[in-house]
C-alpha cells in the first residue's frame, strides 16, 4: 500500500512531466512530434524512483516513444528540478509503458467467449442491480 506522501509526490511528477512533454520540452523528434499521456506514476518508499507509466494518444509508436523517453530521462528529470522545488531529490525516472486499456479490451472478450458466457451461467446475462428487493404489497399500508 502506497503511503500518503508517495501519492501525492507521484502526483505532483505526474503534472509537471505531463506539462514538459505537453509543451515540448525535449528535443527528440520521437518525442515532440507524438502527444503522450501520463496516467500514473509510481513512487518508491524512498521517493528516489518514480516509474512513469505513459500511454502515447492513439497508441501508436508505443515502443519507440517508451525508449525516446527513456533516452531523455536525464533531461526531463533536470526539468522537473526545475519545475519542482519542494522536494530534496529529484527521482530517477523509468519510464514504462500504461498496459490498463489493452487489458480491460482482453478481460472483456474473455467475458464475451461463448465458453465462458457458459460458465457463468445466467448470471451473466442477468442485469446487475444493487437496488433494495421491492416491499412486499401485502405488507404496504392502504389509506382508508
Amino acid at each position: 500500500m502506497l503511503s500518503q506522501r508517495q501519492l501525492r509526490v507521484g502526483e505532483l511528477v505526474r503534472h509537471a512531466l505531463s506539462d514538459i512533454l505537453a509543451r515540448g520540452g525535449t528535443y527528440d523528434p520521437d518525442i515532440d512530434r507524438q502527444p503522450i499521456t501520463v496516467p500514473e506514476v509510481r513512487m518508491s518508499a524512498d521517493l528516489k524512483i518514480a516509474t512513469v507509466f505513459v500511454m502515447p494518444l492513439g497508441g501508436a509508436h508505443k515502443d519507440t516513444i517508451v525508449k525516446a523517453l527513456a533516452r531523455n530521462a536525464k533531461p526531463l528529470r533536470g526539468e522537473l528540478s526545475r519545475q519542482i522545488r519542494q522536494l530534496k531529490y529529484m527521482p530517477e525516472l523509468r519510464f514504462r509503458l500504461d498496459t490498463r486499456f489493452d487489458d480491460d479490451d482482453k478481460m472483456r472478450d474473455m467475458l464475451a467467449d461463448p465458453r465462458v458466457a457458459s460458465d457463468l451461467g445466467d448470471e451473466a446475462h442477468a442485469p446487475h442491480t444493487d437496488a433494495l428487493p421491492a416491499d412486499d404489497p401485502a405488507d404496504a399500508k392502504t389509506d382508508p
